[in-house]
């Protein structure tokens, strides 16, 4: 997803292992769209299968409030990774990328179309893009930057990194510190080692993508019903059985939108209302970033659907190229 990568279909990647990418902000409607798009492949003859790129679907334990899809709703399509971890084991990106490259690869191999179907900017950037092979980095380095304060850590980031300092918001601790922890551990800014990614499949396959923006108010308020639906189907029993074993805070699933404050309530720090209020607060950010983020990272050249209507649906395959 680099721009300097753009495959494309009908350009130098590989004609005969297309890819499928149905990618965009949390709730505009990508899994509907990805099964429609594999039901209209079946009607040419061609197999497929819905592949997820979502961050908090790979999980088991978050059927509801990461809205997995149902059996109804894949509607006889195969769909892959969608549930494939334990919350207690945290699905880095690196595990994602591999995982997909044999699913994709297994399809391939039987003349099926692997359909990227999720809204992780990272999952399909290293997926596609490859990671930046920095070295382990020194534990004495780690320890001296973890003991330093937000501003501390930024105040160094911006001496030592100052490209890094100006593309990480200042509230952003975590990168702050990986961004530090990098250049002073191996001598070269993270920019310098993202420029040396590897082991990317974008240059590979023959990349059909569409990235899904409707307008932002519609996107909000879907965001808003569909946390008050998950909430009366199941949310709350799903988030008591997570917090019934003990899982470290920090797991990735611990840390899901929705499982926080759907917590507080069930330790009582907030009311129904009010974990409703948080959790659809929490959503719509989530679906801001997400928006921004498929706005400018993704080459220009891919194509942006703001509307996803009947004239699509009875297209889908034509959208696609295929």
């Amino acid at each position: 997803m680099s721009k300097r990568q753009s495959p494309q279909s009908g350009g130098e990647a590989a004609p005969g292992n297309p890819v499928a990418l149905i990618a965009g902000p949390t709730a505009t409607g990508k899994t509907d769209l990805g099964v429609g798009l594999a039901q209209a492949l079946a009607e040419r003859g061609l197999e497929a299968a819905v592949i997820n790129a979502d961050s908090a679907q790979v999980y088991r334990d978050l059927h509801v409030l990461s809205a997995r899809p149902s059996e109804d709703e894949m509607r006889g399509v195969p769909h892959l990774l969608f549930g494939a971890w334990d919350g207690a084991e945290p699905c880095s990106a690196v595990d994602w990328a591999d995982a997909a490259k044999r699913e994709i690869a297994a399809l391939h191999e039987r003349g099926a179309v692997p359909i990227l179907v999720g809204g992780t900017g990272l999952y399909l950037r290293t997926l596609l893009d490859g990671i930046a092979p920095v070295p382990d980095i020194d534990p004495a380095v780690r320890e001296q930057v973890r003991a330093l304060d937000t501003e501390q850590a930024r105040a160094a980031l911006e001496r030592e990194d100052a490209e890094a300092a100006a593309r990480l918001a200042p509230a952003d601790t975590s990168r702050t510190m990986r961004a530090l922890e990098v250049v002073r551990s191996t001598g070269h800014p993270l920019a310098w080692w993202q420029q040396r990614t590897t082991g990317g499949i974008g240059d590979a396959v023959s990349l059909r993508p569409l990235i899904l923006l409707p307008e932002r108010e519609w996107l909000y308020q879907r965001c808003d019903r569909r946390f008050e639906v998950m909430m009366e189907n199941g949310a709350v029993d799903e988030v008591a059985e997570l917090i019934a074993r003990r899982l470290d805070p920090a797991l990735p699933v611990m840390r899901a939108i929705g499982v926080p404050e759907i917590a507080a309530m069930l330790k009582g720090e907030l009311s129904r209302e009010e974990a409703i209020a948080a959790g659809r607060q929490a959503t719509r950010r989530y679906a801001k970033r997400q928006y921004t983020w498929f706005r400018r990272q993704p080459p220009g050249d891919w194509p942006r659907l703001e509307s996803y209507n009947d004239s699509v649906r009875e297209n889908l395959a034509s959208l696609f190229q295929f």
